[in-house]
C-alpha cells in the first residue's frame, strides 16, 4: 500500500504570521482603521483569507458586505503576495523531516487555505517545492477546510485512499476527521483548543518526531 502524509502549510511547516499581520494591517490602514495586534490576527487564521478579511473587517467595524470584504480579499492578496517571506520562516526541524520522508519513499502532499499564488511563492522560496507530488490551495476549489474535500482532491491526486494529515490547528483537525483519516497535530502552530481537547491520534512538537509517528501510523492502518 502507498504511504501518504498530506501536511497544512501555514502553522505547521511554515509561520507565516508575521507576513500575514503586516499585510491585513497595510489594508486596515487603507480604510482609515487602526492595526490589528499580533494576537489577533493569530486568531483569525485557519479558514482562508477571505475569512481572514471579514473578520478583521469586522473587528474594525469596517463595512462587511460581500463587495467591500470582495475588495478587501483583493487588496490583501495583491499586498500579501507580494511580500509572502519577508518575515515568514520554516518551523525548525520541517526541513530534515521532509527531507527523511521522501527518503523513505513517502509520497508528500499540501492541503492548505492559503490562496495558490502566495503558496507558490512561500515554497519557492524555501525550496520546499520539489518535496510534494501535489499541492491543493485554498482558491483552487468550490470549498475549503473543514470540508474533506480539499484533502479527497489531494488523496485523489496521490492515488491513494488514506493518509496521515498533518496539520497544527482546529479546521485541520476536524477536516481530517471528517475525512475519516488519521491525525498527527503539530503542538506550535495557530491552535486556541487544547490538545486533550482536540484529542489527535498523534501530536509533536519536534519533527524529528515526525517520522516515527508516520510510521506507526501506518503501522496501524495494516491492522
Amino acid at each position: 500500500m502507498e504511504k501518504v502524509i498530506i501536511f497544512d502549510l501555514d502553522g505547521t511547516l511554515i509561520n507565516s504570521l508575521g507576513d500575514i499581520h503586516v499585510a491585513l494591517n497595510k489594508v486596515l490602514a487603507m480604510r482609515g482603521a487602526t492595526p490589528l495586534d499580533l494576537a489577533t490576527v493569530r486568531g483569525f487564521i485557519g479558514k482562508g483569507s477571505a475569512n481572514l478579511v471579514t473578520r478583521a473587517f469586522k473587528a474594525q467595524k469596517l463595512p462587511d458586505d460581500a463587495d467591500s470584504c470582495a475588495a478587501g480579499l483583493n487588496d490583501f492578496l495583491e499586498i500579501y503576495s507580494a511580500s509572502a517571506a519577508e518575515l515568514t520562516y520554516v518551523f525548525e526541524g520541517a526541513r530534515d523531516a521532509l527531507i527523511h520522508l521522501r527518503e523513505q519513499n513517502i509520497k508528500l502532499g499540501i492541503c492548505t487555505n492559503k490562496p495558490f499564488q502566495p503558496t507558490k511563492i512561500v515554497l519557492d522560496r524555501f525550496e520546499l517545492s520539489d518535496f510534494f507530488h501535489h499541492i491543493t490551495c485554498g482558491d483552487q476549489l468550490s470549498s475549503r477546510k473543514p470540508n474533506p474535500e480539499m484533502l479527497y482532491h489531494v488523496m485523489a491526486a496521490l492515488d491513494t485512499d488514506s493518509c496521515l494529515f498533518v496539520g497544527d490547528s482546529e479546521v485541520d483537525r476536524h477536516t481530517a476527521a471528517a475525512a475519516c483519516q488519521p491525525f498527527a497535530l503539530f503542538t506550535k502552530g495557530y491552535r486556541k483548543t487544547s490538545i486533550e481537547a482536540l484529542a489527535p491520534e498523534y501530536y509533536f512538537e519536534d519533527f524529528a518526531r515526525l517520522p516515527a509517528i508516520a510510521e506507526a501510523a501506518f503501522c496501524a492502518r495494516k491492522l
